[in-house]
């Protein structure tokens, strides 16, 4: 990765300073009169720093989608980084899925999946309901009954992706949140 481009995964110019102190702080609401609190920077520009792990990550990554449905994998992105309160990797994963044709109603219903299982499909909540147990696992172990489900609905192959896939963006999120990288500055690729 290159220098800028590590600066645009976390918000920076080549000065260091973030998008938010060039423009004031004030982000893309303040023209709608809303003073925002100014963004914070991140704390360590760890891709920079620990070059052959983010590449190791990345490539991790792309074993970990092999054979996975694409609708499915950002959904899964997502719904992992609410939990993990990952505001980088919520951002760039809404937006990605955004730009893959995914609807604005089901990712913000994503919060609240369990109570709106009618915008998914079976495969997809049996997938949300995996991820959320391996990722929430201060709760114990991942219970039967969700790990039985996921089974039922998706091979052994693509259940052990969709297990790599969960486990990876959770490995994501760590970096993400312990560096506190910051949201808002993320450009699909299709809009780069």
């Amino acid at each position: 990765m290159t220098t800028s481009e590590t600066d645009q995964v976390n918000g920076m110019n080549e000065a260091g300073e973030s998008s938010a102190a060039r423009d004031g702080g004030g982000g893309a609401d303040a023209g709608a009169g809303r003073a925002l609190v100014h963004e914070h920077s991140p704390r360590l520009d760890w891709a920079r720093h620990a070059p052959e792990v983010y590449k190791a990550m990345v490539r991790l990554d792309a074993a970990a989608r092999k054979g996975l449905d694409p609708v499915t994998y950002e959904l899964v992105k997502i719904r992992a980084s609410q939990i993990n309160h990952c505001a980088f990797c919520v951002d760039m994963h809404s937006k990605d899925a955004l730009a893959a044709g995914e609807s604005v109603e089901r990712i913000v219903q994503l919060s609240a999946w369990e109570e709106s299982k009618h915008f998914y499909t079976a495969k997809e909540v049996a997938a949300l309901a995996l991820t959320e147990a391996i990722t929430v696992l201060t709760d114990g172990f991942v219970p039967d009954d969700v790990y039985e489900e996921a089974a039922r609905l998706y091979g052994e192959e693509e259940l052990a992706q969709l297990i790599a896939a969960i486990t990876t963006i959770n490995a994501w999120n760590r970096f993400g949140v312990s560096t506190r990288m910051v949201a808002g500055h993320y450009k699909p690729a299709a809009a780069k």
